[in-house]
């Protein structure tokens, strides 16, 4: 299987998944529609993913969203890995039907040109989320393992920001496992599911070997800088770098599970490669949590500049409080474990980073954007 088409191949993750799968000998090519929000207003001139990739594959402007798109790129493909979407799960709660014709209708495009056309393809990977889980697994000190709802904004009002479930509070947060309720709180999540469920159940009946993998927060260099809906440790290093003091959400205990792009990348290949990944869907994390507060500090170290970190009550509608993968499953059958401490990591990220030029900082103006449409508290 040499013939790779990815995706959403110019992004964050399909961009460095192509430049290792060239070095592999692979024959990648890239369909991908060069969002503006991701890329900059000039992405063909401008845009250091697109321009990392554009001599190294065979590249196609276009949307999953357009049949003609998929004819162009589907000839002599023998697998595909489909990361394109829209992301950000805020940002889901108010575009939704953007985010739902892009993730939704352009993966059952896919899938429909594939049930009812002549192709080649054997293997399809999809780009899942940890987004799909909603709130994490916890422990309830009777019930044993318990998957609690969305936290009650009243509560959280009160600066009460703290999971509860079935009236008690006293919960242990453990890893969330790939057989845990899946009950996603943005549009977002819905999306990610649909598309994961979709590609699960269709692509068995035409012969292809399906793989689904739930990334968790993934970061690195090469992630954009410049956008204000999606990954704290860029927005917070845009912050740092203005100058700008940090502004904390709920009370900054809130975690999340951070994995470095090699990681991943690294794990989506074992399932492209690995017969053992056939037909299963699996966490990629680092399977450690760690605290929104810690992320703000450790980055206001890495850059040496000294801006105040302020814990403000605020919170999103929608966000969930925690959630941290179980590796368990990825371990044992394709023998992927992740080798990018965080601390590492940051300190990878945070060179790389001083490295390029100092973003505007938008953050306030998409809190604003939320704020009218009644998200942000």
């Amino acid at each position: 299987m040499k013939n790779i088409l990815i995706t959403g191949g110019a992004g964050f993750i399909g961009s460095r998944m192509a430049l290792a799968l060239v070095a592999k000998g692979y024959k990648v090519t890239v369909l991908d529609n060069l969002s503006k929000q991701i890329h900059g207003e000039f992405p063909e001139e401008m845009s250091p993913l697109y321009n990392s990739i554009k001599d190294k594959v065979i590249f196609v402007k276009g949307s999953v969203t357009d049949r003609v798109s998929w004819e162009k790129v589907l000839l002599d493909q023998d697998v595909i890995m489909h990361l394109a979407a829209e992301t950000g799960t805020g940002q889901s709660m108010y575009c939704i039907e953007k985010y739902t014709e892009v993730n939704i209708q352009g993966t059952a495009l896919m899938l429909d040109i594939l049930a009812n056309t002549n192709n080649s393809v054997k293997k399809v990977l999809v780009a899942s989320s940890r987004s799909i889980y909603g709130e994490g697994k916890y422990i309830h000190p009777e019930l044993g393992d318990v998957y609690p709802k969305h936290r009650d904004d009243k509560d959280m009002l009160k600066g009460d920001f703290k999971v509860k479930y079935k009236g008690s509070d006293n919960l242990e947060l453990v890893a969330t496992d790939e057989e845990s309720k899946i009950h996603p709180s943005s549009v977002y999540g819905i999306t990610k599911q649909n598309q994961e469920q979709m590609i699960m159940a269709v692509c068995p009946t035409l012969g292809i070997k399906p793989v689904a993998f739930r990334y968790q927060n993934v970061y690195g260099p090469g992630q954009s800088l410049s956008n204000p809906y999606t990954g704290i440790l860029s927005i917070f290093s845009t912050q740092i770098r203005n100058g700008n003091g940090i502004q904390v959400f709920e009370d900054g205990t809130e975690s999340r599970d951070f994995v470095y792009i090699d990681d991943v990348v690294n794990a989506t290949i074992l399932g492209l490669v690995k017969e053992e990944a056939n037909g299963e869907v699996f966490n990629v994390g680092s399977g450690v949590a760690t605290d929104v507060f810690t992320v703000a500090k450790t980055l206001v170290e890495s850059y040496g500049i000294n801006v105040p970190i302020s814990i403000n009550g605020k919170f999103r509608l929608g966000d969930i409080r925690h959630n941290f993968a179980d590796m368990s499953k990825i371990n044992e059958l394709l023998g992927f474990k992740p080798s990018v401490s965080f601390t590492e990591g940051i300190s990878r990220f945070s060179k790389w980073v001083l490295e390029q030029e100092v973003s505007e900082d938008k953050l306030d103006d998409s809190l604003e954007e939320m704020k009218s449409k009644g998200l942000l508290k």
